[in-house]
């Protein structure tokens, strides 16, 4: 299980732009200097106020540079929230790994999904609290759809050996991933009365536990009939 730390240091504001002032541009990394910067200032103000001009301040750089790899901040920020589905994914494989049944790795990407959100909130804000046309989303929603399926391909694996009822695999897929996504809104906003990462990691093993016996009293519900 992936554990992370969710206190983040925040520096004084002045420290803030003399450490963006010393950075200096190398065209190979401008890239990821600029996703950097966007995710301070999506942690300081959020993406709702979030402008190019103070991405490319905070990078150190003329702020004509971040077109250089994208084309607009609605581009930057599909970038930003693909990353995150990218990472995401990667947390909740990590968190299923030592899980000896398809029904403990399931429980463990749950808890990865919850502590993705708490580790990355600034990610977690981006990928799902725009609004944006999809056709200028393409780069974010294919990310997102393929870390859904990550989760789907766990419930299939459920379904196979008989811990979850056959049948389409999205409604099971789709009432675990709002119940994980609910306590990582809930935490990130400090709506959970828990002081701690752990704890609520904890709670998220006690909602999985919940979901099993749910779907498997569900599944003998649909037999019987």
């Amino acid at each position: 299980m992936l554990l992370v730390s969710t206190c983040i240091c925040y520096k004084e504001g002045v420290a803030k732009d003399s450490a963006a002032a010393k950075r200096t541009y190398h065209h190979g990394d401008l890239k990821r200097t600029l996703l950097e910067a966007a995710l301070e200032v999506i942690r300081d103000v959020g993406h709702q106020s979030f402008t190019l001009r103070e991405v490319a301040r905070r990078a150190g750089v003329s702020h004509n540079a971040p077109y250089r790899h994208f084309r607009d901040k609605e581009h930057l920020l599909a970038t930003v929230a693909a990353q995150g589905f990218e990472r995401l994914e990667q947390y909740m494989a990590d968190a299923a790994r030592p899980g000896r049944t398809a029904m403990e790795r399931l429980h463990g990407s749950g808890r990865g999904y919850v502590a993705f959100a708490l580790a990355h909130p600034e990610h977690f804000a981006v990928m799902f609290e725009r609004t944006t046309q999809v056709s200028e989303d393409e780069i974010a929603r294919t990310a997102g759809m393929h870390a859904f399926q990550a989760l789907v391909a766990h419930v299939t694996a459920c379904q196979a050996d008989g811990t979850m009822p056959p049948g389409d695999p999205l409604p099971m897929a789709l009432v675990a991933w709002s119940a994980v996504h609910g306590i990582a809104k809930l935490a990130i906003a400090k709506n959970l009365p828990f002081g701690s990462v752990e704890e609520i990691i904890a709670f998220t093993r006690v909602m999985t536990d919940v979901i099993e016996r749910g779907a498997s009293a569900f599944g003998k519900r649909r037999r019987r009939r």
